[in-house]
C-alpha cells in the first residue's frame, strides 16, 4: 500500500521521518522546532565555551601596537618564564609519575584481587578526587609541619623553627601526585573492566600464576589505559593552581599557574596580552597531554569476550593479611592522615599548640564563620555560584544529550566536543579567557562583567558543563528510543517529547551531573583566583588568603566545613547512584 500524503515515511537515505505525523504536525515544524533549539545551544555553549578561547587567541594575534611574533618572543624567552615552564614540566612529569605508582598499583589490587571492604578503599582512593587542590595542600601542610598535631607526639615532625620540607620541588610533586593518583585509579580500573576475558581465562588454564599473568597479559592489555591515565594526570598537574600557590610561591618554585597570578596579580589587566602568551604555553601542554591520552585510547582496542565487570579475582590466600595491611597502610597516610591534621588544627588555639583535652577549642570555627564577613560572604557566594552553575549545565545537559544520542544533530555533536574545552584546559587560562571577553562592555547590553560575581558564574557555566553532560549522555543512552519513537508517531512534537518523556528518564542522571558540578564549584580556586573581588569572594579564595595572612587554623576551619559539605553531597551522590548507569558517579565500587 502507498503512503498517503500525509503519512510519515522514512529516508534510509536521509536517515529521517518525511511527511507528517499522525496527530497531523508538519514534519517542517519538527525541524524548526530543533533548529529553534539547536540554536539556543549553540548560543550557550559558543558564547560561554568558544569565544573566550577565540578571544585568547586574538589577544596575542592582534594586540595593539605590536607586532604578535615580537610579543610571543619576547614573552616566550623571558627568563621567568623559562624557568617557570621548566619547572612546571618537571613537576607535571614527576606528579605523573607518583600518580602511576599509586593509581595503577591501587587499582591492580583492588581489581584483580580479592581483598576485603573493596567500597570503602576506592571511596578512600577517590576522596583526593573529592577536595579542592588548595585544601588539599593545607591539609599535607598541617600534617609535615614543624607544629604538626600528628606527627609532633610521635616525634616525628620537623625541628621548631625549621621550614616545612613540602615547601619546595619535591612537595609540589609529592601533593600533586598523590592528588592526581585518582585518575589514573579510574583509568586503569576502567581499563581492567573492559578486558576480553576469555585471554585472561586461557592463561589461567594454561597453568600460568596470577603475578604471571598479571606480567604477561593483563599489564600489555591495560597499557593503553595506563598511558591514558598517565596523560590526564600529567594535563591535571600542569594545570594545578592550588598547590603550587600553597607549596611553590613560599618555596620560591614558580610555575606557569603561579607566575601568570603573580603577574596579572601584580600589574593588572595591563599585562593581559603577556599572561594570554602565558596562558597559550599551557594550553599546547595541555594539548599535547590530551593527544597524547586520544592516541593511547585509540591503541585501546582489543579483540576477545569483554564483559562490564572484571576479571574474576585472583585468591591471595595466605598473602591476602598482608596485602590488605599495606594497602590500608597507603590510604591511611595519602587520605586519612593529612584530614585529620587538618581537623586538628582547626581545633586549636594557635599553630604549634599541642590538640589536647585542655586545649582542644572551637573559637576557629566562631571567628572564621560568625566574626568575618568575608568568610560568611564566600559561603554564600559560593552557595549561590556553584548551585547556578549546577543547576544551568543539567538544564543544558539534557537537550543537548538528547540531540547528539537521539537526533544525532551534527551540531549538536560539535557542540559536545566544544563544552569539553574548557574543562580540559587548565582553569587559569580559562580565567584569562574570561577576563578578555567580559573586560569591555557586552554588545548591546553596554555592561561589564568584570568586578562582579557574574563573571564567575560565566566561567563556571563554561568550565563545568562537561561534568554534568557526561553523566547524562549515559542515562540518555540508556532510554529506550522506541518510547521517543512512539511519541513522534503520534504527533508530539519536539519539546513535549523532550519534557514529557526525555527529561523524567534522564533526570536521575541530570541530578548526579548538578551534584558533581556543585561539589566542583563549591570549592574551587583555579578559576575564581583571577575573577574575584571584594564583595564576590568564594571559599576556596578565603581558605587561601587566610593562610597568607598567617591565620592557618581559621584557614583549617574554613576548610574543614567546605569538605563536610563535600563529604555529605557524595554521599547523597553515592546513595542517588544506585539508580544510575554504571560509571555515572565514579566513587560507586
Amino acid at each position: 500500500m502507498r503512503p498517503s500524503a500525509s503519512s510519515p515515511t522514512f529516508s534510509a537515505a536521509d536517515g529521517a521521518w518525511t511527511g507528517a505525523p499522525a496527530g497531523g504536525r508538519p514534519i517542517r515544524a519538527l525541524a524548526d522546532a530543533e533548529t529553534l533549539l539547536v540554536a539556543a545551544l549553540l548560543v550557550y555553549v559558543g558564547g560561554l565555551a568558544l569565544w573566550p578561547m577565540l578571544r585568547l587567541f586574538a589577544e596575542v594575534l592582534l594586540v595593539e601596537g605590536r607586532d604578535a611574533s615580537s610579543l610571543l618572543a619576547e614573552v616566550w624567552s623571558g627568563r621567568a618564564t623559562l624557568r617557570a615552564l621548566r619547572n612546571t614540566i618537571e613537576a607535571g612529569l614527576g606528579a605523573t609519575l607518583v600518580s602511576l605508582a599509586i593509581g595503577t598499583g591501587t587499582a591492580l589490587l583492588v581489581g584483580l584481587t580479592d581483598v576485603r571492604a573493596k567500597p570503602a578503599i576506592v571511596f578512600l582512593l577517590l576522596l583526593p578526587l573529592l577536595i579542592p587542590p588548595q585544601i588539599t595542600a593545607l591539609a599535607w601542610l598541617e600534617l609535615m609541619g614543624p607544629g604538626s598535631p600528628i606527627l609532633g607526639p610521635l616525634g616525628l615532625a620537623p625541628p621548631p623553627g625549621t621550614a616545612n620540607p613540602l615547601y619546595s620541588a619535591s612537595g609540589v610533586i609529592l601533593v600533586m601526585g598523590v592528588e592526581h593518583a585518582t585518575i589514573v585509579f579510574l583509568a586503569v580500573r576502567a581499563g581492567l573492566r573492559a578486558l576480553p576475558r576469555d585471554l585472561v581465562e586461557a592463561a589461567r588454564l594454561a597453568g600460568a600464576s596470577p603475578l604471571r599473568v598479571t606480567a604477561t597479559v593483563l599489564v600489555p592489555l591495560l597499557r593503553p589505559a595506563i598511558l591514558a591515565g598517565a596523560a590526564l594526570a600529567f594535563v591535571s598537574s600542569i594545570g594545578n593552581f592550588g598547590v603550587p600557590a600553597l607549596l611553590g610561591i613560599p618555596g620560591r618554585y614558580p610555575v606557569l599557574t603561579t607566575l601568570i597570578y603573580q603577574r596579572l596579580n601584580g600589574f593588572g589587566p595591563s599585562v593581559l596580552g603577556e599572561v594570554a602568551a602565558l596562558a597559550l604555553i599551557l594550553a599546547a601542554l595541555a594539548a599535547i597531554g590530551l593527544a597524547a591520552r586520544a592516541a593511547a585510547a585509540a591503541r585501546g582496542r582489543t579483540t576477545g569476550e569483554r564483559t562490564g565487570a572484571p576479571v574474576e579475582p585472583f585468591r591471595l590466600g595466605r598473602a591476602r593479611p598482608a596485602a590488605e595491611a599495606a594497602l590500608w597502610a597507603l590510604l591511611l597516610a595519602v587520605s586519612v592522615l593529612p584530614l585529620l591534621a587538618l581537623l586538628a588544627t582547626s581545633l586549636v588555639p594557635a599553630l604549634g599548640v599541642p590538640i589536647g583535652p585542655g586545649t582542644a577549642t572551637l573559637d576557629n570555627f566562631r571567628f572564621a564563620l560568625f566574626q568575618q564577613d568575608a568568610v560568611r560572604r564566600a559561603f554564600a557566594n559560593s552557595f549561590v555560584l556553584a548551585a547556578t552553575a549546577a543547576a544551568a549545565s543539567a538544564a543544558v545537559s539534557v537537550p543537548l544529550a538528547y540531540l547528539t544520542v537521539f537526533r544525532r544533530n551534527r551540531v549538536a555533536r560539535i557542540l559536545d566536543l566544544v563544552a569539553d574545552g574548557p574543562y580540559a584546559i587548565p582553569g587559569i587560562v580559562l580565567s584569562i579567557a574570561a577576563i578578555l571577553v567580559f573586560l569591555r562592555p557586552l554588545p548591546l547590553l553596554g555592561v561589564s562583567l568584570y568586578g562582579t560575581a557574574w563573571i564567575i558564574l560565566a566561567a563556571y557555566l563554561a568550565r563545568f558543563l562537561a561534568l554534568a553532560l557526561r553523566p547524562t549522555l549515559a542515562g540518555v543512552e540508556q532510554i529506550d528510543r522506541g518510547v521517543e519513537e512512539a511519541a513522534r508517531m503520534a504527533g508530539a512534537g519536539l519539546f513535549r517529547r523532550l519534557f514529557t518523556i526525555v527529561l523524567p528518564l534522564a533526570a536521575p542522571s541530570a541530578a548526579a551531573g548538578a551534584l558533581l558540578v556543585f561539589m566542583t564549584a563549591f570549592n574551587e580556586l583555579t578559576v575564581s583566583a583571577l575573577l574575584w573581588s571584594t564583595g564576590n569572594e568564594t571559599l576556596g579564595v578565603m581558605v587561601f588568603a587566610l593562610h597568607y595572612e598567617g591565620n592557618s587554623p581559621a584557614a583549617a576551619a574554613v576548610a574543614t566545613v567546605s569538605i563536610a559539605v563535600t563529604l555529605a553531597l557524595a554521599l547523597a551522590a553515592g546513595a542517588l547512584g544506585r539508580r544510575l548507569p554504571e560509571g555515572v558517579v565514579p566513587w560507586r565500587a
